[in-house]
């Protein structure tokens, strides 16, 4: 009914950048948001708007120090932990109303970045980001329940950029050249790739420790792909057991009272952030962190300064 016109999208006379994807899940949104924060954030004024999946509130809220994953949802919280002194992060399940209020601030946001919000129709955003997985690409995939899109394949051209993520460190030229050729980009895309690259280190508040150097350990996950992480790990020789969960998992007091009774625990950043309120996983419980690289980052960073440029 978009497409038709039937119903009317808002657009917006400032830079509003959504970031989203075809397919249910697991296709490393949140390293995107976190390297677009990381690319304007020192230039711009920035904020995220999320829905805030799974959070426990309703309507508009800004994150401020009393926020939480219960309040924000875990990926919103993730971004106000690490980018709070920079940047404004909201929720809203709402994302007009969001934006809205965002633009209402005393100090409002010059840049919006939507998270998970390309099947939002109600916000026509300036520019639009897709993602699709390396060894999953919505080309060859179908819509639920027969495969794990959430729109048909031909939603892709809404897009201004693609990028195929997850991709392994050693791709050819002759591999990117077969994926282009699969997703047949159109006159006004341009599609990049993208690696998840895992730090050397885990991390609680406190402490690091070296990844190379962990003792035997639980790996506990709540995310959608966790197999590349599970293969990381393995490919380092480490020892551990793999408790894997739902995506989004909450986790229950039974599931931490098991946590508790284990001597490490290692999670991911968005895991840590519903599990870091439990005292009885204090000195336990550590996460690895990762971000995305992307190769030929100066072309894509040089599109995103475009856009921006063109809006202020």
């Amino acid at each position: 009914m978009y497409d038709l016109n039937v119903k009317s999208s808002v657009s917006y006379d400032f830079p509003v950048i959504c970031v989203g994807n075809l397919s249910v899940g697991g296709t490393g949104k949140t390293p995107m948001i976190e390297y677009l924060i990381r690319f304007l954030k020192d230039e711009y004024s920035v904020a995220t708007l999320s829905r805030g999946y799974k959070r426990k509130t309703k309507g508009f809220q800004l994150a401020d120090m009393n926020a939480s994953a219960a309040t924000l949802g875990d990926e919103p919280f993730q971004f106000y932990n690490k980018f709070k002194d920079t940047i404004k992060v909201a929720v809203d399940e709402k994302r007009v109303n969001g934006i809205k209020q965002l633009r209402a601030l005393a100090n409002p946001p010059e840049i919006i970045l939507l998270d998970d919000a390309f099947q939002h129709r109600k916000v026509r955003a300036g520019f639009n980001i897709l993602l699709t997985t390396f060894s999953e690409l919505f080309t060859k995939d179908f819509v639920l329940p027969a495969g794990n899109l959430r729109e048909p394949r031909k939603g892709a051209r809404r897009a201004d950029v693609i990028v195929v993520t997850k991709c392994p460190e050693n791709i050819t030229d002759t591999v990117k050249r077969n994926i282009l050729e699969e997703i047949k980009p159109g006159a006004h895309q341009t599609v990049f790739f993208s690696t998840i690259q895992y730090a050397g280190k885990v991390e609680s508040e406190k402490e690091s420790l070296s990844v190379e150097s962990l003792p035997a350990f639980t790996l506990v996950t709540g995310i959608a792909k966790p197999k590349p992480l599970v293969q990381y790990l393995k490919d380092k020789g480490l020892k551990f057991d793999h408790l894997n969960f739902k995506d989004h998992h909450a986790f229950s007091e039974q599931d931490v009272e098991d946590f508790a009774n284990r001597d490490l625990i290692i999670t991911t950043e968005k895991d840590y952030m519903r599990l870091k309120q439990y005292a009885v996983l204090k000195n336990k419980l550590f996460y690895l962190p990762i971000h995305a690289t992307i190769d030929n980052a100066s072309n894509f960073n040089q599109l995103i300064k475009n856009f921006v440029g063109q809006k202020n």
